[in-house]
């Protein structure tokens, strides 16, 4: 006979709950909770279940009120960011469009394998009520529902279409989430009559669970090929990806830069592995980057990526690296990423094995050229001055560039303030520009470029770390996409900043559908001319006005002089505060240097129009410079 296990008889969703508020993670013999908060909007699909359990348990499970599923992810996701993928939040919904809502926070989660659970409810299970509101018919399989929307965007999706099915689908959630190859959006679609339903759960279900977070080190064999290949290139380059900051590498990265006098560029999402007045570091690569690390990247003879996707904005598309026999060799824990650009692998955490690296390096004595060494750093150097002159303002009292508007935070932040940004214009700049202080100020997600993301991931980030000044950067185009988590902000006292910037349309687009023939045309927040296009007068939008009618407090600024002072009051202030100025329109430049590399995005093949023609020379041009790295 078996044991008898004692049990508790609770609903689906009250277990649910009751075994996250239980789950932890442990890394470097830290631990935290992994499952933070739930975010949640109610309807017939999660009120009875989720939302009765919520109220069960609210002194287990924290919870926050959004005002859209997709923005409630995006708070997740800066959460789990900011939490170095070790904590994250889940967030539920109702059926039907609360369901697909979460689709693109899900997607944005995933492409930048950050953690977040999704708890959508669903149809019914039992299909008593058949169909019910909200619910898709789909006349060739029963079984399917619009939450199987989610399947291709999430790393693991099951439906508990049965109260016992939750143990091992709740189990293999959490391994997703924390297995820091795997981890992205973790989907458990959950049936409304399904989550109200009562079981009999073992109580070692409810016990407390922590999930360590492993730090694979490397094969000897592929490390002693990496240690040949290192020591046999003369001008080597780091590309830091994202990796670095997810493992905590950076003080890892910046020994094995200084034992070996390698330069460091970074992605978007590795900007700030080193801090920008290091030696090593050379800035952005890729089409966003610097002069200095671009040109490193199209000479060098080896390139050695730690934690990068290599996305076609760090590779330019496969232009960039140029060099007569260059070699990849990668650092990365997922072997899928450590083969990519035929290089050498090195599948491994990149902490332990940046560590690993320099260990080897050093017994060899190894280190690159003086020479090489003096060429970057004064190629840093004049990038630096470029810096400078775009920061600049000679005349305070007229209406800033954008750099300018950069220029002014970057004079007033300290190594505790957290930047984040997502999608326009300003992701280029600020690659190129922005001056990191710390290993986790520059927040930018650049994987799916999110409109939308940076308001709701400030809250997120905010929660994460509340003793810091936490600012959203955001240009109109992103600021109407969603700025309805700003109600949340007040509601629940997170003193977030948010810098908004007018220049009345998609400054970024307008710009690329120019060089590709595309002549700006549906990228102005204008009023339509006779011709049909968006050639006239910028609308008369306030966009000050809509955030003060959501409750935040706002500082308008005309001139750099205003926006340095209100950019200072908003810093000092503990509610949530909002800094609006007016730039550039969208019809002209946003003052920062132009592209150092390319970024291919097809031009008509065939046009009467002049624009075309000349961008599809050109573009032509580019194309013969692509190679495959086989």
């Amino acid at each position: 006979m078996t044991a008898q296990t004692s049990t508790t008889r609770l609903t689906v969703a009250q277990a649910l709950v009751r075994f996250l508020a239980a789950q932890y993670t442990e890394r470097d013999g830290v631990r935290q909770r992994l499952i933070g908060a739930t975010w949640g909007i109610f309807g017939h699909g999660n009120v009875a279940g989720l939302g009765q359990a919520l109220v069960e348990y609210a002194d287990e499970m924290p919870f926050h009120q959004g005002r859209n599923e997709q923005s409630m992810v995006h708070a997740a996701v800066g959460y789990a960011r900011q939490s170095g993928r070790l904590s994250t939040h889940a967030v539920t919904t109702s059926i039907g469009p609360g369901a697909t809502n979460l689709v693109t926070g899900a997607a944005l989660a995933t492409v930048n394998r950050l953690p977040v659970l999704l708890l959508p409810g669903d149809v019914f299970a039992t299909r008593v009520a058949d169909p019910v509101l909200q619910q898709l018919e789909v006349p060739y399989a029963g079984d399917v529902s619009v939450n199987d929307c989610l399947r291709p965007v999430s790393k693991y999706f099951d439906r508990i279409t049965r109260p016992e099915a939750l143990i091992p689908a709740a189990l293999q959630a959490m391994r997703v989430l924390t297995d820091p190859v795997e981890t992205g959006a973790v989907t458990l679609a959950l049936p409304q009559d399904v989550q109200a339903e009562a079981y009999d759960w073992p109580e070692e279900f409810f016990a407390e669970r922590v999930w360590a977070v492993r730090r694979p080190g490397a094969d000897p064999v592929e490390l002693a090929e990496a240690v040949r290949a290192i020591r046999s290139a003369e001008r080597p380059l780091v590309v830091a990806g994202g990796g670095v900051h997810h493992s905590r590498a950076e003080e890892a990265l910046a020994e094995f830069a200084e034992a070996t006098g390698i330069p460091v560029a970074s992605t978007q999402a590795g900007k700030g592995s080193l801090r920008h007045d290091h030696p090593q570091d050379v800035g952005g690569v890729g089409h966003t980057g610097t002069a200095t690390a671009d040109e490193l990247a199209r000479t060098a003879d080896l390139i050695i990526g730690v934690g990068t996707r290599y996305t076609d904005f760090t590779t330019a598309s496969n232009t960039l690296f140029a060099g007569d026999g260059v070699r990849f060799l990668n650092l990365n824990i997922a072997s899928f990423d450590g083969h990519k650009l035929a290089g050498l692998p090195l599948v491994a955490d990149a902490r332990g094995g940046l560590g690993e690296l320099t260990e080897a390096l050093r017994l060899h004595g190894h280190r690159v050229a003086d020479a090489y060494v003096t060429a970057y750093s004064e190629d840093k150097e004049r990038w630096e001055q470029r810096v400078d002159a775009c920061y600049e303002a000679d005349e305070p009292d007229v209406r800033p560039t954008q750099p300018q508007v950069l220029g002014a935070l970057d004079a007033l932040v300290d190594e505790s303030d957290v930047i984040i940004n997502a999608a326009g214009s300003l992701p280029g700049d600020l690659h190129k520009l922005w001056r990191t202080r710390s290993r986790d100020q520059y927040h930018l997600e650049y994987g799916y470029s999110c409109m939308g993301y940076e308001i709701p991931a400030a809250i997120g980030v905010k929660l994460a770390a509340p003793q810091r000044n936490v600012w959203a950067l955001v240009g109109d185009g992103t600021y109407l996409m969603m700025p309805t988590e700003i109600v949340t902000a007040v509601q629940e006292g997170i003193a977030i900043k948010i810098l908004l910037v007018q220049n009345h349309g998609y400054a970024s687009i307008g710009g690329l559908s120019e060089s590709v023939g595309g002549e700006r045309f549906g990228t102005a927040y204008r009023y339509t001319a006779d011709d049909g296009t968006y050639t006239g007068a910028p609308l008369p939008v306030d966009l000050a006005a809509n955030v003060a009618s959501l409750g935040m407090r706002v500082l308008r600024a005309k001139t750099v002089r205003e926006l340095r002072e209100a950019l200072a009051e908003a810093r000092r202030a503990d509610t949530p505060t909002c800094v609006y100025v007016e730039t550039e329109t969208a019809d002209t430049v946003s003052g920062p240097p132009p592209a150092q590399a390319w970024w291919d995005v097809p031009v008509a093949e065939t046009a009467t129009r002049p624009s075309a023609v000349k961008a599809r020379e050109l573009y032509e041009r580019h194309v013969s410079t692509r190679r495959r790295h086989l």
